[in-house]
């Protein structure tokens, strides 16, 4: 199994945000974590999965 796991400090330098936003969209859920005990991980997988799901969210235009 190779599955790359990131800290959330590596999380905010990938996204090029703040700490405190990483950690808030982990706790709202936007971002999957995984919890190994007090400890959180984020799949390099399912972070990539995030960028492409705003980057198409970005790109709808509002229905008039």
């Amino acid at each position: 199994m190779d599955i790359e796991l990131m800290k959330p400090t590596e999380v905010a330098d990938y996204l090029q945000i703040s700490r405190a936003l990483t950690y808030t969209l982990l706790r709202q859920g936007q971002i999957p974590s995984v919890r190994i005990g007090k400890t959180v991980r984020v799949k390099k997988a399912d972070l990539e999965q995030f960028v492409l799901d705003n980057m198409k969210n970005a790109q709808k235009s509002p229905q008039d």
